[in-house]
């Protein structure tokens, strides 16, 4: 017997696989439920539609998201939730990485994740050893939307006191636009003249926006 029945988003991943969900559908096989007005697909559109996108939804500050109709604490604890594992499983992924540098699809998706969301500026650094291996990653300074004060002198502190012997410089652009300033460039080289002094490379500074994400080196900037 035939049904026009819409197939629910974990028979259609076990039939195609995970990879054929739409953003709606993969947001409603986490949700798992609707509210009153609304199934559980029907909710996952409508949210998608209110945010504008997965990133605009999982972006959202705290008072947006529960100002929303059908959201309450427990929603509110499910959508955070995947944003912070996404974060989780690729700062993993990049200290696992023998050398980052050799995969620069991971380190991206590793930053995307990490700052991406951010609705302030955020100033990370990944250091690493003489062979180009990761030995941590620390966010350093957090700013404004449109502002971040950097001192490259903590930079290089954090850099002796982890034994470092490279760094890669990442922050990201809340607005979007992942295209460098001025302010960027002045404060890169600012950053690498000290770490110079201490024998340390800066080997990239990483930009990123929503959507892209600029590398200095690929510039021919650092």
């Amino acid at each position: 017997m035939e049904t026009d029945e819409p197939i629910l988003p974990r028979e259609k991943m076990q039939v195609d696989g995970i990879e054929s969900l739409s953003d709606t559908e993969l947001l409603a096989l986490f949700l798992r439920t609707g509210n009153q007005r609304r199934d559980v697909l029907a909710f996952a559109n409508y949210l998608l539609g209110r945010f504008g996108s997965l990133h605009g939804l999982l972006s959202a500050p705290e008072d947006a998201l529960l100002d929303t109709e059908g959201i309450g604490i427990a929603k509110y604890a499910q959508l955070k939730g995947i944003a912070e594992l996404a974060r989780r499983f690729f700062s993993m992924q990049l200290l696992l990485l023998e050398d980052p540098l050799r995969s620069p699809n991971a380190t991206r998706d590793f930053l995307r994740s990490q700052l991406a969301w951010e609705e302030r500026e955020i100033f990370m650094v990944i250091f690493m050893d003489s062979q180009n291996r990761v030995i941590r990653h620390c966010r350093m300074f957090t700013g404004t939307l449109s502002h971040v004060e950097v001192h490259p002198r903590e930079i290089v502190r954090e850099a002796i006191k982890s034994n470092a012997a490279a760094l890669i410089l990442a922050h990201n652009h809340p607005s979007g636009s992942a295209t460098p300033s001025k302010a960027d460039r002045i404060i890169t080289e600012r950053v690498v003249k000290c770490c110079n002094f201490m024998d340390i490379r800066v080997l990239d500074h990483l930009v990123v926006g929503q959507g892209e994400i600029i590398s200095f080196a690929e510039q021919g900037w650092i």
